[in-house]
């Protein structure tokens, strides 16, 4: 029997409404050193948002904290107005107290000032998707939910998502709204939240995996290589493929400063695997 190629959704329906290219882009790395302060390289920066939409992504990813601002200021400059299809997801819950830190914050008071902000940075009137980007654990989580529940009446935010949470998070933040999207550490070598995956699939909920590959794993970069060289393409390149292979509710938003680097990254959906690779593939996972 030939080892035939496997072929994959290429769009995800956010919330029933908001139809994606699965292949995004995530604008952490659009900050300076330590994701604090301004760009090296401002002009590159905006250079690379507006290759990312013309390379067909719709769906951008950020968040207050990076930068703080920087980010979402620099979306703003590059994109505004903004293509019609164009989905920006942010999120709201961390401080920044210095580069590389990140205390959390999900108070409602927080995030009503992050909220807000995040509006006025990106010219926005309602956000497509707001995501908390941590459950605060010195707050009732019931205190946050109800902020992000009022603000979605309020019509500030149309679609809500979790960020590292375990399926009993989003199980208890079903009680308050709709969740459409959850974002955790996940990669073909660190399977950690495999039960997070496999529920929100079940329940059509997108799944946002940050890290999506964990260099430090000896064993999964021979193997990624060796396909790699298979198909002409990178490691980087193969993992990428791979998540998109493994489940069709997989969002990815890859994140670079460079434009060159972002090309590298969008030709991850045209690297095809068959079953032999993926099979190869699934011994790989560190957790």
């Amino acid at each position: 029997m030939a080892d035939t190629k496997i072929s994959f959704k290429k769009t995800f329906t956010l919330g029933d409404d908001l139809t994606i290219n699965r292949l995004g882009y995530g604008a952490m790395r659009i900050t300076g050193k330590g994701i604090w302060g301004p760009p090296k390289d401002h002009d590159e920066s905006l250079r690379v948002l507006k290759r990312a939409v013309e390379l067909g992504v719709n769906f951008i990813d950020t968040a207050d904290s990076y930068g703080p601002h920087v980010s979402e200021e620099l979306i703003a400059e590059a994109l505004y107005p903004y293509k019609s299809d164009l989905v920006i997801g942010t999120k709201g819950g961390l401080l920044r107290t210095g580069p590389d830190q990140w205390p959390v914050d999900s108070s409602p008071e927080h995030l009503k000032e992050a909220l807000e902000g995040s509006l006025k940075r990106l010219k926005l009137n309602q956000i497509d998707l707001y995501q908390l980007h941590r459950i605060d654990p010195k707050v009732p989580a019931e205190k946050t939910f109800e902020f992000l529940q009022k603000a979605q009446k309020e019509g500030k935010v149309k679609h809500i998502g979790l960020s590292e949470v375990s399926v009993d998070d989003i199980k208890k933040a079903k009680q308050f709204f709709e969740v459409v999207s959850v974002q955790n550490m996940y990669s073909v070598d660190n399977r950690k939240w495999e039960s997070v995956l496999d529920y929100t699939k079940e329940n059509n909920i997108a799944f946002i995996p940050w890290f999506p590959l964990n260099a430090a794993n000896v064993a999964s970069q021979e193997k990624l290589q060796k396909v790699a060289d298979k198909y002409s393409a990178t490691v980087y390149q193969v993992a990428l493929s791979w998540l998109l292979h493994h489940s069709d509710n997989i969002l990815l938003i890859p994140g670079t400063s460079s434009v060159k680097h972002l090309e590298e990254n969008m030709k991850a959906i045209d690297v095809p695997l068959t079953n032999e690779d993926m099979q190869a593939l699934e011994g790989i996972s560190a957790s």
